[in-house]
């Protein structure tokens, strides 16, 4: 059984920051690169972020260069959203996931994904 558990959703106003975390069991992702996507009422979901299994490579998308930073704690199992100067458009469930390949993950593809931790930024 694999989980994957995102934390620390919620509502913040325009200009806020928030740190999700999405805390993987059931599996040892030291050879996996991890990402975080979301996807708002009425689109699809689309890809955020992502980092490789030494961390040593991210990609982002556009929309959230300079102001998301992902993260990972292998010891823990664990990776890290830190989003800064949020927008009402960044309002979405955010997913947490992951796969062997980095490319794979920055393609949308994934092995496991998490259940989602809603984040709203008012206006």
């Amino acid at each position: 059984q694999v989980d994957l558990v995102e934390t620390g959703g919620g509502l913040v106003q325009a200009g806020g920051s928030l740190r999700l975390s999405c805390a993987a069991s059931g599996h040892t992702f030291d050879n996996y690169a991890m990402g975080w996507f979301r996807q708002a009422p009425g689109k699809e979901r689309e890809f955020v972020t992502a980092v490789s299994w030494t961390g040593s490579s991210t990609y982002y998308a556009d929309s959230v260069k300079g102001r998301f930073t992902i993260s990972r704690d292998s010891a823990k199992n664990t990776v890290y959203l830190q989003m800064n100067s949020l927008k009402p458009e960044d309002t979405a469930v955010y997913y947490c996931a992951t796969h062997p390949s980095l490319d794979a993950l920055v393609d949308s593809r994934a092995n496991y994904w998490g259940q989602g931790t809603q984040v709203t930024v008012s206006s």
